[in-house]
């Protein structure tokens, strides 16, 4: 049997990691993969990246079943093309991916379904937009409407880091801030509280929930400095308890599959929902992403003890509602190191020295790496995610970073703290 993976990140090696421990796999393809997947036994990369092709090559191969794992070939309508040629895929169409792809319309959708967000507006005219902060006040957040790979959403505590962060998108400087044409950003109001990520399966009516994590947003120890993809989860999140777990299906995820059906574009695939909980209990969705998280899927598949490939052809088939998903007890965490200067301008081309031996209880996920004349070199801002399994979350967070002591390359970063909300409950 043959399966593909679609992306180049460590959430694409998690995903392909996972499915090639399975019996009787004849290959994981990767497209276009990275390093580490091409390290992996039974994994193979290949350098597609275009929809159409990455379909013909499905359809020259005969693979069994495609998953997708970053937002943009979404939002190119990967789903679209390979439905259209009737192979299995799972993952959203182009317009259902516009929950993650338009921050717009899922703010126009949660407030058309009653699902509980923040208040906002929106704004291509940059004059409205100032003048909108300047009412508001700070803190208040602001975020581009398109596609920003995670790093599209400044948390701005100041009214002048408010006023730079509207510039910088409307103009376009903001590394994936806005779609072709008329360019917006959404202003939101600033929750307080504490986030976490909800991620489930859902094949149009049915949903299969994950297990609970937290993702560590912020560059810098204690949450300081700017917002970046991800420094570091861990899986289970403590925060997310029976009752939340419970209220999240009710008024956020279930809504959503709902109204998505309602409005004539059926939502297949991953959806993540990231939560903010307050100290109330209250839960409100800050953001919808077409997609597992990352570095979220990392510690999240370190504890799937069910059968990934079981799971993916449950959704396809629309069958979600007949099965389970079964967790290893344990909790994982993963710390993300990432390259020189990110997450403005990373650094790329260093050499990664000093991966360590890798067992059932911790692996490290490649993200940012690529293979060139033996070595392995740095290839985007977030270069590895050392990944560990423990007890409890303490025992996690020692296993992972004594593993990654040797792991060295030119201006190395990484968070000493991932976990510590855990710990500190």
């Amino acid at each position: 049997m043959k399966l593909l993976v679609i992306g180049s990140g460590g959430r694409e090696h998690a995903l392909a990691w996972h499915l090639s421990k399975l019996s009787g796999m004849q290959r994981i393809f990767v497209a276009p993969g990275n390093a580490g997947t091409a390290r992996e036994a039974e994994v193979m990369n290949i350098h597609i990246t275009e929809p159409e092709a990455l379909a013909d090559f499905a359809e020259k191969e005969g693979i069994h079943l495609t998953v997708v794992g970053p937002e943009a070939p979404l939002a190119a309508g990967v789903v679209n093309i390979f439905r259209a040629r009737g192979l299995k895929i799972f993952g959203p169409t182009r317009e259902a991916a516009q929950l993650e792809s338009s921050k717009d319309f899922a703010k126009r959708f949660m407030v058309r379904h009653r699902i509980p967000t923040a208040d906002f507006a929106s704004f291509t005219d940059s004059a409205a937009a100032h003048a909108f902060v300047d009412k508001q006040g700070a803190p208040i957040v602001v975020k581009a409407d398109g596609l920003a790979a995670g790093k599209g959403v400044v948390v701005a505590m100041t009214l002048d880091e408010a006023h730079n962060a509207i510039d910088d998108m409307l103009s376009g400087n903001k590394a994936g801030a806005g779609n072709q044409g008329a360019r917006r950003v959404v202003i939101e109001e600033f929750l307080e509280g504490e986030e976490a990520s909800f991620i489930v399966m859902v094949d149009g009516k049915n949903v299969l929930p994950l297990a609970s994590s937290q993702d560590h947003k912020r560059i810098g120890d204690g949450d300081t400095g700017p917002n970046t993809g991800g420094m570091g989860a861990y899986s289970p999140a403590p925060v997310v308890t029976p009752a939340i777990h419970a209220k999240t299906m009710r008024e956020i995820i279930l809504p959503t599959v709902r109204g998505m059906a309602a409005d004539g574009l059926p939502y297949t695939g991953f959806l993540y929902a990231g939560l903010m909980i307050g100290k109330d209990g209250s839960v409100k969705t800050v953001e919808f992403n077409c997609r597992m998280g990352d570095p979220e899927t990392q510690p999240i598949l370190m504890r799937l003890k069910s059968n990934l490939l079981t799971l993916l052809e449950h959704a396809v088939a629309g069958k979600l509602d007949q099965i389970d998903a079964e967790w290893d007890r344990r909790v994982a965490l993963g710390v993300v190191l990432a390259a020189a200067n990110y997450p403005n301008t990373p650094r790329l081309g260093d050499v990664v020295s000093g991966l360590p031996d890798e067992n059932e209880d911790v692996h490290v996920f490649h993200a940012g790496t690529q293979t060139l004349d033996g070595k392995i070199l740095t290839s985007g801002g977030r270069v590895l995610c050392v990944t560990a399994l423990g007890d409890n979350v303490k025992q996690a967070q020692k296993h992972a970073y004594d593993a990654l002591v040797g792991i060295h390359f030119d201006g190395m970063q990484y968070r000493h703290d991932i976990g510590h909300r855990a710990t500190s409950r």
